[in-house]
């Protein structure tokens, strides 16, 4: 994949993600406005947060760390790629049916794991109702994450970055529909759920049948390749699951406080904005990239690769952090502050958004640096690294949670990212110079963060004169939107003017892309 190929990808990625990640912050608005902070918003976040868990643990992280590399490296040789995906399809289909069945036998015991502070009031009985009907979305959304990867690794990014729009779409749907006929708003959002990851399947099982890649699902058997394949996926599920654990950290302390998990969830959903458009978009192109260039021998072209994703993916991450930062409370009480949300929550989320911010940069690099591990099939590393995040991520959550109260996951949740980010770029000095950012990278980053704070000044100053507009219901919108389309040019012309970026480059993508 030549560079401009690769920025075609992740900007292909990321315009699909920016709609999905558009139409999810809309999806919280919806949830805030018409449930609003409290038990039910904590009883669904909580069960939501099940399948998710598990779909991290087994499809993005097992299988995005394992199959993807495996199966590009035979679809470069030709080496029977389908009949491989056919056996991995049917494997996972096969675990996640029987994991299902369990969990749904089970979830008292789950919600009791995963939500502790819910025990003796509304919210555990709640949960549990809930996560029965959304736990089977891990089956549906997990297999879309397998189909997913057949089609990135064939160079077909657009229908894997639609799908997740599926669910936000029929979830904001289904809600407008149960308010405006007067149904019950969270049993339509619940119920939705399952609904929408089989239109999310459908969407990616048709592009790769399109895409010449006809994959049926067969009684699973247990052959050298599926070995391999477990022998790779099983750290990476762990480091997946680590990574989950921390969330369950986090879940846990909140729900010991009132409106807390609803709270740090509106926050999460703000900050995974930019995550998910830059980060995941990045993370998703690059791996099948840096495996088909090491399987080759490719190390230059591996090297400006990973150097132009992380160029890439901090140009577009470092201006997004310094405005979760410095303009948290406009933005949280323009999008989420009306019906069930009032001043306060509005107070206590932008609290949390300023938090993930100082994080965004280490969560984005963590997409950008784990990939020169995977594409070796060297899964145990991250693994490793991940644990010394967690240990980290429950000390300080756990620790801080009696002196500062709710707020300690989310500083729990950013001084665990930049752990493992360091982790990572010390371990990956041990795999060579491909490892290594370029002098280019290293010439514009400075570059990148000087832009980012004269950008945040520019933002700060913006939001004292715009101030009183933020108050008016009419006008606050535009006001929003007026301060992040000053925030976007004045970076554009900064980062131009200090050499942070190249204008030309990214034009020059976007006609890739759209020629």
């Amino acid at each position: 994949m030549k560079p401009i190929r690769l920025i075609s990808g992740v900007l292909t990625v990321g315009f699909w993600t920016l709609m999905s990640r558009i139409l999810g912050v809309l999806r919280e608005v919806m949830i805030l406005a018409f449930i609003g902070p409290g038990p039910v918003m904590d009883a669904f976040v909580a069960a939501f947060r099940l399948p998710n868990m598990f779909r991290r643990f087994f499809a993005e992280g097992a299988f995005n760390a394992s199959f993807v590399p495996m199966f590009s490296k035979r679809l470069e040789v030709n080496d029977d790629p389908v009949a491989f995906a056919n056996q991995a399809l049917s494997g996972l289909a096969f675990v996640l049916l029987i994991l299902s069945a369990v969990a749904m036998i089970f979830m008292p015991a789950l919600v009791w794991l995963t939500a502790g502070g819910f025990v003796g009031d509304a919210r555990f009985d709640l949960t549990i109702d809930f996560g029965r009907i959304v736990f089977p979305y891990i089956l549906l959304i997990s297999l879309t994450a397998l189909f997913s990867g057949v089609l990135n690794a064939t160079g077909r990014f657009a229908a894997a970055a639609a799908a997740p729009v599926f669910l936000n779409i029929f979830v904001c749907l289904s809600m407008a529909w149960a308010a405006y006929s007067g149904g019950e708003v969270i049993r339509w959002l619940v119920w939705t759920v399952p609904v929408a990851g089989l239109a999310q399947l459908a969407l990616v099982w048709i592009a790769a049948d399109r895409a010449g890649v006809r994959l049926r699902p067969t009684w699973p058997r247990w052959t050298p390749e599926m070995k391999r394949l477990v022998v790779v996926a099983v750290p990476a599920a762990l480091a997946g699951g680590v990574m989950q654990i921390n969330l369950l950290v986090g879940q846990q302390v909140a729900s010991h406080f009132e409106k807390a998990v609803g709270w740090l969830y509106a926050a999460d959903r703000l900050y995974q904005l930019p995550l998910g458009v830059v980060g995941i978009a990045v993370g998703i192109v690059l791996l099948p990239d840096l495996s088909r260039r090491l399987g080759a021998q490719d190390d230059a072209g591996a090297k400006h690769a990973f150097s132009r994703a992380g160029e890439l993916s901090l140009a577009l991450t470092i201006p997004a952090a310094v405005a979760l930062i410095v303009i948290p409370l406009p933005v949280v009480t323009v999008l989420f502050e009306r019906g069930a949300t009032g001043p306060d929550d509005s107070a206590a989320i932008a609290v949390a958004v300023a938090i993930y911010g100082l994080g965004l940069p280490a969560f984005v690099l963590q997409k950008v640096l784990q990939p020169l591990f995977f594409a070796r099939e060297d899964t145990k590393s991250p693994f490793r690294y991940a644990v010394w995040a967690m240990i980290i991520n429950a000390f300080v959550a756990v620790g801080l949670a009696p002196v500062l109260g709710w707020i300690a996951p989310a500083i729990a949740t950013t001084l665990a990212g930049w752990v493992m980010v360091f982790l990572l770029a010390q371990g990956g000095r041990k795999l060579g110079d491909v490892a290594r950012f370029d002098d280019q990278f290293r010439r514009r980053i400075w570059r990148v963060c000087m832009a980012s704070v004269m950008m945040g000044a520019v933002l700060w100053a913006s939001t004292v004169l715009l101030g009183p507009f933020f108050a008016i219901s009419g006008i606050r919108f535009i006001a929003l939107a007026a301060l992040i389309a000053l925030g976007m040019v004045s970076y554009a012309i900064l980062g131009q003017l200090v050499g942070a970026f190249s204008l030309r480059e990214f034009r020059t993508a976007f006609r890739r892309r759209n020629g």
